[in-house]
């Protein structure tokens, strides 16, 4: 191929010669396309890194390729042969594949993969100063000052991989690809603690005479009537059961009782909801008992084969604490911890992606960017009086999870529902809805929410 003129790539480039016997001369590889170059295969200029098999009949040897990245270098007026092969022989010291520079009608052109970036400013700067044990000649000078134009531009490039201290520009990203990242990651990390789920994954719809609906009684006995994988989302607020004065409720349960109860709720509620639907549960820690609730709650999930998507911390910036209850004062014996925020526990079954149309995505752009930053800053309900309960979430929390998690049309169910925040919010939003409460007066609370929602 030597003296030969060849057509080749500029953007993408494929440098090739032959390695055995039959090849023909000026056999050619060309990847991408971008615009024809004319190149002079001169000395030393084929480096090789990729064999690959040629094709065709009889023994064609071996190809050698490799794919370079290129960019055109800001040179005024020409550039000697001399000075090139000054230029050539430097780059000869880079790391292989080796770079090299070309010439076209439109200038000069460098093509790249790896550069040692040290060695290059080095390079450069020998060839532009003087010392006392060398001289520098015209030509000389005029290819440090090509090397330095190479440098600066390449220096311009922001994307590129860092390997060995050198800057790879070519083929970076694939290297950090996974091949058969999926089935590695079902093989290794993540959710390992859900893959054994027997979940079924086909959905079916929830009964017209169930949608949008209050209906008063027992959660654990009124789920028991739904079919499986029927709602989309699931958005509650257990009772605390503790220091709060909830109508029909008792105060002194034991917590494993306590636990056993929510837990049999819990598992009525993820039978009901859909193959990749989600549950979103708001719960405060009993810090004065050092009851970690958020932890059992969020580990019995994780028993269930559901599998965790996040946490949000509900800021409520309610500096309204008990002040006198330090623990012990200014003493590490057993100081009392004060805090401002609620959790939010959310749980998906079967798989992180729910299906649902684009078009059905209500939520903004800017509410997702910033409600997928999970610290929710947001104050406290300032109506319970009004509602009769002493325990809700506001309507801007359920109006986030909701266009969060869940699509315009989709199911919303809520088996604590309480004065039926959640359940008002979802009419609002578009979506289908159902609330249950033991409590008859909540009930009818939360169906007025309803009547004063459509007004």
């Amino acid at each position: 191929m030597d003296g030969k003129q060849t057509s080749w790539n500029v953007g993408v480039v494929a440098k090739m010669w032959y390695n055995g016997n039959g090849l023909e001369d000026g056999t050619l590889i060309t990847i991408g396309v971008v615009e024809h170059v004319p190149i002079h295969h001169g000395k030393g200029a084929l480096p090789s890194q990729v064999l690959l098999a040629a094709p065709g009949a009889g023994n064609w040897g071996e190809i050698c390729m490799e794919v370079y990245k290129s960019i055109r270098l800001p040179i005024d007026g020409e550039v000697s042969d001399t000075v090139l092969e000054i230029v050539q022989d430097r780059l000869s010291r880079q790391p292989e594949p080796r770079p090299y520079i070309t010439c076209d009608a439109g200038g000069y052109v460098f093509h790249f993969h790896t550069l040692d970036l040290r060695l290059l400013k080095k390079d450069s700067e020998e060839l532009a100063s003087e010392t006392l044990f060398t001289s520098v000649t015209i030509e000389t000078r005029r290819a440090g000052r090509v090397l330095q134009t190479i440098l600066e531009e390449v220096g311009r490039i922001g994307s590129y991989g860092v390997k060995s201290g050198r800057r790879q520009y070519v083929g970076f990203n694939a290297e950090r690809k996974v091949r058969g990242r999926k089935a590695k990651e079902q093989d290794r990390s993540q959710y390992y603690y859900a893959r054994d789920h027997a979940f079924p994954e086909r959905n079916n719809p929830l009964p017209d005479e169930l949608k949008d609906k209050i209906i008063c009684g027992d959660s654990l006995e009124v789920l028991r009537a739904f079919p499986d994988n029927c709602v989309d989302l699931i958005l509650t607020s257990p009772p605390y059961n503790f220091g709060l004065e909830y109508d029909r409720q008792e105060d002194a349960h034991f917590w494993e009782r306590y636990f056993t109860t929510l837990f049999a709720i819990f598992d009525q509620c993820i039978r009901v909801l859909k193959f990749g639907g989600r549950i979103a549960v708001n719960i405060q820690p009993l810090f004065s008992d050092y009851i970690p609730s958020h932890h059992i709650i969020s580990n019995y999930f994780l028993q269930r084969k559901m599998i965790w998507k996040g946490e949000i911390l509900w800021e409520k910036n309610n500096y309204n604490c008990k002040y006198t209850a330090w623990g012990s004062w200014k003493s590490p014996s057993n100081p009392y911890l004060k805090y401002t925020w609620e959790f939010i526990e959310v749980f998906a079954k079967g798989t992180l992606r729910k299906p649902g149309d684009a078009e059905n995505a209500d939520i903004t752009a800017e509410e997702f960017k910033k409600w997928v930053f999970a610290r929710w800053s947001i104050a406290p309900e300032r109506n319970m009086k009004e509602f009769g309960h002493p325990a809700m979430f506001p309507e801007e929390l359920a109006l986030r999870v909701i266009k969060l998690f869940s699509f315009v049309g989709d199911v919303v169910l809520d088996p604590f529902n309480g004065a039926g925040t959640t359940t008002a919010v979802a009419q609002r939003l578009g979506r289908r809805f159902v609330g249950i409460d033991i409590s008859p007066e909540y009930c009818a609370v939360a169906r007025r929410r309803l009547k004063s929602t459509l007004l």
